[in-house]
């Protein structure tokens, strides 16, 4: 996918404003909307959306359901499903942090009451629309639905310490398990087809606001998950379906033992000899709730970092061939347009930058790594191309006034000269130097747009503790803020009105076409 030169901003959906402690899919979203558009960005993008205890969303359940943490429950009001006593019980004051303990147990228990009352009383076209989702997603939807109603009966015990049976998916033991739990896996299809209509009602408001939404594919599936519970021929398992080695990467900028991620990874022969089907639909799924996909941790495709099960660091892995131009090739034939982007971090040699290019994808540089690595980073505004993505820092990274606050004198005397800024406010001029990129698209987390501290980021690789709870507070979706965003989007050519314009004076586009138009789906 080329993009048009245009901008973004990177917020999770769990870290939007709202009542019930965590961000959701209602009225903090439709406000977060209005605000992107008032700031003349493009393009908003999340984290993975899955389902995840914890809320790390690098760790969900399923590749293909939603998390239910992000189910609005204002509008399960609205539907019917709950009273808005219940609901205002569960309410809590404005917090700059996601409790996820507290929002586990609400939700743990309304919404299984919202899907006991819904199929009590759900008749005519709201039962219709319950049964065509049933129906179109039940490939993946049926397996999730018994994996949560399973987990949820033995108090989330991970799919491992189950029966054997179940754990190993006897035909016996899965046929009495849906008989002994028909309400709870009943439960298990309701929340997620409240999650994707409210989902697809936060789309649609996007795409007549002009709004793509940039999604996020993990490449590995947590081991507990039903990913892994329902295709464990697809990864590297023993038998008793223990992993033989577990995902990582070597040491690096963010951890000087690497990083033990400790996910399965995946027997690339047995999905070759399947066509990459597995695979494919897994892409699909994503596809289905944004316009565009950044597959993270791209490297893998050609070699992954493998670390035999049970050691103590990432240190002990070796690198092991990835599925390269194979997998590409069954990708591109089933999805000829698929809109991907490559996160291309961290150890990145010229096989990897090579298939990259072969296939046509667009790269990150990230700004934050661009003042520390010699005058050959690539993250270096002077090396930028076109087709990539330009961000100030990633979900990974601290804010920008944090990453300066800490960075070596060495680093903030090279960022101070190369913005010919005197250090004060970096968060505007990493902004500014974002936006000048040549670079086809530019996004920078919201905390950046907002000017905040390293207590507002979001996550410490390498780190367990402390992470993916920071929120905005309902004051700071500001339009006096989107409107210094707008003007410094529009002073570098990424405005919203920009884009066509520009690609007429380049010759790719035909005079007739329209200014205004949302980014393709």
């Amino acid at each position: 996918m080329h993009f048009p030169r245009s901008a973004g901003i990177l917020l999770h959906v769990s870290s939007l404003p709202g009542p019930h402690g965590i961000g959701d899919l209602g009225e903090g979203a439709d406000a977060f909307v209005d605000y992107l558009q008032q700031a003349g960005q493009r393009w908003w993008q999340v984290l993975p959306l899955g389902p995840s205890d914890d809320g790390n969303p690098y760790v969900a359940q399923s590749s293909w359901a939603g998390s239910p943490f992000f189910i609005s429950l204002h509008a399960l009001v609205a539907a019917g499903d709950l009273r808005a006593d219940e609901v205002a019980r569960a309410s809590s004051a404005p917090s700059d942090r996601v409790d996820w303990g507290s929002v586990a147990r609400t939700r743990a228990s309304l919404l299984p009451l919202a899907a006991e009352r819904f199929f009590a009383r759900a008749r005519g076209d709201e039962r219709a629309r319950f049964d065509a989702f049933a129906s179109a997603e039940a490939g993946w939807l049926e397996d999730w639905a018994l994996f949560a109603a399973i987990r949820r009966s033995l108090d989330g015990q991970p799919w491992w310490l189950w029966s054997r049976g179940l754990a190993l998916r006897e035909s016996s033991a899965l046929s009495d398990a849906r008989r002994a739990l028909h309400d709870s896996i009943d439960a298990a299809r309701y929340v997620q087809f409240r999650f994707f209509e409210q989902w697809g009602r936060v789309r649609e408001r996007c795409a007549s606001a002009g709004i793509g939404l940039l999604g996020d594919l993990p490449i590995y599936c947590a081991r507990d998950s039903a990913d892994v519970w329902s295709a464990r021929s697809r990864f590297l398992l023993d038998e008793d379906a223990n992993p033989t080695v577990v995902s990582g990467v070597p040491p690096d900028y963010f951890a000087a033992d690497g990083q033990l991620w400790g996910t399965p990874v995946y027997d690339w022969d047995a999905n070759a000899n399947e066509g990459f089907a597995w695979w494919i639909g897994r892409l699909r799924g994503v596809l289905r709730m944004a316009n565009a996909v950044r597959v993270d941790h791209f490297r893998a495709f050609e070699k992954y970092w493998a670390v035999p099960a049970g050691a103590e660091t990432a240190r002990a892995g070796r690198w092991m061939e990835g599925p390269g131009d194979l997998f590409f090739e069954a990708v591109r034939d089933a999805l000829p347009d698929a809109p991907f982007i490559a996160e291309d971090l961290g150890v990145i040699t010229k096989p990897v930058r090579d298939l990259r290019d072969r296939w046509d994808l667009p790269g990150m540089r990230v700004l934050q790594f661009a003042f520390g690595e010699g005058s050959a980073s690539p993250h270096l505004p002077y090396h930028h191309v076109r087709h990539s993505v330009v961000y100030t820092g990633t979900h990974d990274n601290d804010t920008s006034v944090g990453w300066y606050a800490t960075a070596p004198e060495k680093e903030r005397d090279l960022f101070r000269r190369l913005t010919s800024s005197d250090g004060s406010g970096p968060h505007y001029h990493m902004i500014r130097t974002a936006y000048a990129s040549v670079a086809d698209l530019a996004v920078i987390p919201m905390q950046d747009a907002l000017g905040l501290d390293a207590s507002a980021r979001m996550n410490v690789p390498g780190t367990v503790m402390g992470n993916w709870g920071w929120r905005l507070l309902p004051h700071q979706i500001d339009l006096g803020n989107a409107r210094w965003i707008r003007g410094l989007a529009e002073t570098f050519g990424r405005g919203p009105d920009q884009a066509r314009q520009l690609a007429r004076g380049r010759g790719e586009l035909p005079d007739e076409a329209p200014d205004n138009e949302p980014p393709a789906s």
